[in-house]
């Protein structure tokens, strides 16, 4: 009877890890979709996350955030960060959460996906904390591509975190501004098998995990560098025109005989 009551333990155990990672990769293999989905937007939303990929730190990807409310608000998902080494390689994914409320005219509901560029070190740093508030750094600036999460703008210049958003479903009053990032360390350890932190896994780079190597070679493609116009080959000169035919008879000179001249007598 207590060996059977062990391996029920045993299975049930198994069970719940498995069922665990299982979460951790569907939102992975999501994340994964949702990258192909905003560069397959418009070619403008692709010419833009690629030019921004070139030059970025790491990613952040969300790729279900619900919004709801009325008159009291929130919002929740999980995330994927993902970090870039100076050579272009991306990292394994460390797993946060999002999440806000708020108070005021609000009605509705939303299912977002967002996609954040980090350019900076100083921004990577910041999500990297234990917790991460938009709008409470005011030495992070955050900008926004597309309609949805604080209004429509491309001024990336100068921001540390540019993030661009698909929306479904009608929100009044949504905005990023106040919403609150927190590493999920018991997925990290499901998914992974080990207790990483996230800097091991984004930086360090000490974690792996097979089933994100669709996402790590989506960011790849997407971060690559643009490769040199290749010039056109010359056109080929003409060919000479044929020379004129010649006659194969020799031509002779004769010398002319002087006038013979007439004596008079």
């Amino acid at each position: 009877m207590r060996r059977i009551l062990l391996a029920a333990a045993f299975s049930a155990l198994a069970f719940t890890g498995a069922h665990a990672q299982s979460d951790q990769q569907t939102l992975v293999d999501r994340a994964t979709l949702t990258v192909q989905e905003a560069l397959n937007a418009s070619p403008e939303a692709d010419a833009d996350m690629r030019r921004l990929m070139r030059r970025s730190r790491g990613a952040m990807v969300c790729p279900r955030v619900f919004r709801a409310g009325f008159i009291f608000g929130g919002s929740g998902g999980g995330c994927a960060l993902l970090a870039r080494d100076a050579h272009g390689n991306w990292s394994y994914p460390a797993f946060y959460g999002m999440g806000s409320g708020s108070i005021g005219f609000q009605i509705g509901i939303q299912d977002s996906a967002i996609v954040m560029m980090i350019l900076t070190d100083k921004g990577l740093n910041a999500i990297m904390d234990s917790q991460f508030k938009f709008g409470g750094d005011a030495n992070i600036t955050v900008a926004t591509m597309g309609a949805g999460v604080e209004g429509a703008t491309t001024a990336d210049l100068g921001a540390d975190i540019v993030a661009f958003s698909q929306s479904r479903g009608l929100f009044a009053g949504i905005s990023l501004q106040g919403s609150v990032m927190g590493s999920r360390s018991e997925w990290n350890q499901a998914y992974y098998g080990r207790d990483y932190g996230t800097r091991q896994i984004v930086i360090d780079m000490a974690a792996r995990n097979q089933g994100a190597e669709p996402l790590r070679e989506v960011l790849s493609r997407a971060s690559a560098p643009l490769q040199p116009a290749v010039a056109a080959a010359p056109a080929p000169a003409p060919a000479p025109a044929p020379a004129a035919p010649q006659s194969s008879r020799a031509v002779q000179r004769q010398a002319l005989a002087a006038p013979a001249t007439t004596t008079r007598r």
